[in-house]
């Protein structure tokens, strides 16, 4: 065995010990809220298709209908000739929706992350991040070349010591927070963190990944709290738009910045025009259904009230357990009971930590809320 194959060998070896090795499974979604894995039929808890929109017959129409009229790829990056007409009319039905004055659509969420910050901030500059932020916005923190700064999760008090201790040092400050915390389903408290971060001059960025569609009357965190607009609204369609690219919403000069000088937009292949097909039709639900929209926030409510947990704030509610041992566990007695909540463990979330993370669908059911709090009350600490 070569050095490269006994470097990767080790590792995985290493890993497999400390239970935290992770391995593909090949699951079929049958439709929204199903998955057959290893020849059985679950009822998943594990899916960001909040609102089912993925396999919606309308959504999957407009993906095929777009298509068949522009084919299968953008062919090239969108400043070359993959700037096909779906992507216009995406970004402006993003930035009505979210109420900004211009958008920009990338291929991924993560790219979108990975673009942004290096675009706004670098060396000279700092980076205030909020220590459980998504992986895509640490690496656009670090890419940047920006000095970067780790504040307490949602502690506004240590936010405003450390833009007070250090604004005045920096050229540019830039604050990067979750709208909803992918593994926890709480808030960042933007009622609070807009008027600070303007009070610093400093501008916030905040990741509506799981929060489009869901909260804020389906316009994401952004619109929980009124009055109150972060200037960088960045999220992704792939989640409860059941589509796939990464967007962020801001004003004009910004978004013609990021259009110009973003390493991840200049140098990516523009977004299939499949995949804005059906996030423009899953949009236009979005914002004429809304009762569709505020049900998974209720779902998860009566999960949460089920277990005495903290009242869900999002359609995400985790179960926190001890250890990798312990959330395999109780992984597999859900699976045995019908359900599929895979387990988490580091480093998507903290050392020493690890959770079942309960995603809820608008498609799911009350008896299965029921059924599946009455599954897991056993591994409740």
């Amino acid at each position: 065995m070569n050095s490269l194959d006994r470097f990767a060998a080790d590792k995985l070896d290493e890993l497999e010990g400390k239970l935290l090795r992770r391995r593909l499974h090949e699951d079929l979604r049958t439709d929204g809220i199903y998955v057959e894995r290893k020849g059985k039929r679950l009822v998943s808890f594990s899916c960001n298709d909040y609102l089912g929109l993925s396999q919606d017959e309308r959504v999957t129409r407009a993906a095929a209908d777009a298509a068949l009229s522009y084919g299968a790829g953008a062919g090239a990056s969108r400043l070359v000739t993959g700037n096909h007409p779906l992507l216009r009319d995406l970004e402006a039905a993003l930035a009505r929706f979210k109420r900004t004055e211009a958008a920009i659509v990338f291929g991924a969420g993560y790219l979108a992350n990975a673009g942004i910050a290096p675009c706004l901030v670098k060396a000279g500059d700092i980076v205030l991040i909020d220590e459980l932020a998504h992986s895509c916005l640490w690496t656009g923190a670090r890419l940047s070349g920006a000095e970067v700064i780790a504040f307490r999760h949602n502690d506004i008090a240590q936010l405003e010591e450390l833009l007070r201790q250090e604004r005045p040092k920096h050229r540019h400050a830039l604050v990067l927070t979750d709208g909803v915390f992918s593994m926890g389903g709480d808030l960042a408290p933007l009622d609070r963190m807009v008027p600070l971060c303007e009070a610093y001059d400093a501008w916030l960025l905040t990741d509506d990944a799981h929060g489009l569609g869901v909260i804020g009357g389906g316009r994401g965190a952004s619109h929980v709290f009124a009055g109150v607009a972060p200037p960088l609204q960045m999220g992704t369609l792939s989640k409860a738009a059941g589509s796939f690219g990464g967007y962020l919403c801001a004003s004009a000069p910004v978004i013609d910045l990021i259009k110009t000088r973003a390493r991840t937009f200049i140098y990516s292949t523009g977004l299939p025009p499949a995949c804005a097909g059906a996030a423009l039709k899953a949009l236009e639900i979005i914002a004429g259904e809304p009762d569709l929209v505020a049900k998974p926030v209720a779902l998860a409510r009566r999960f949460s009230r089920a277990l005495n947990l903290p009242e869900a704030q999002s359609a995400i509610v985790p179960v926190v357990l001890d250890s990798p041992e312990r959330v395999l566990e109780a992984g597999a007695a859900m699976e045995r009971a019908g359900f599929l909540v895979v387990p988490i463990r580091p480093p998507t979330v903290p050392a020493g930590q690890a959770l079942l993370r309960f995603a809820f669908s608008a498609l799911h059911t009350e008896a299965q809320i029921d059924a599946a709090a009455e599954a897991v009350r056993e591994f409740l600490p």
